[in-house]
């Protein structure tokens, strides 16, 4: 069950997002935003949806690489504040700190650069709740540097696979 009411116009975005079996590999499920992307109705809704729980709480949105950026800088835009990108190792010209976590299919390690003024509340938005290991380590990572998380937000939630779990109160759009 969504954690808000669904409006018409959420219950079609929801209908955009498809179901991709065995991708990257055998026995994933990979769920394809892309034409909820590309629909400009259906991606002002979800990213209102995104940062209604949130609004005038954060000075600041984090996005996670790589289509939390997509969300992430949507809802910045939106929001009327900045932005600040989560990006997998050796992308950032000078991370201040990184953090490993594991996928439900490997191992990967996300870095930050420490642009935000001590203290700053931040919004961690990704795409995707699975297991919950990316989006701990972005809080992790923005406290490490810090920032403080004043909340978690998600297009989708893949119930099941104790995301909720590992990450404790945040707020998503969508379950599956």
């Amino acid at each position: 069950m969504p954690d808000t009411e669904l409006s018409p116009t959420l219950v079609r975005a929801e209908s955009l997002i498809r179901s991709i079996p065995d991708y990257p590999e055998a026995g994933t499920i990979f769920r394809d935003i892309t034409p909820l992307l590309a629909d400009a109705e259906a991606l002002q809704a979800t990213t209102d949806a995104i940062i209604a729980p949130f609004a005038g709480q954060f000075d600041v949105v984090a996005g996670i690489e790589a289509r939390g950026f997509i969300l992430a800088g949507a809802a910045a835009i939106a929001a009327g504040v900045g932005l600040i990108p989560i990006r997998k190792a050796g992308k950032l010209p000078r991370p201040a700190a990184s953090v490993d976590y594991a996928l439900e299919y490997g191992t990967a390690t996300i870095e930050m650069h420490d642009d935000l003024p001590a203290g700053s509340r931040v919004l961690l938005i990704d795409d995707v709740l699975a297991t919950g290991g990316t989006l701990a380590a972005g809080r992790e990572l923005v406290e490490r540097l810090g920032s403080h998380v004043v909340g978690i937000s998600v297009l989708f939630e893949i119930d099941g696979l104790g995301g909720r779990e590992a990450i404790g109160d945040l707020h998503t759009v969508f379950h599956a």
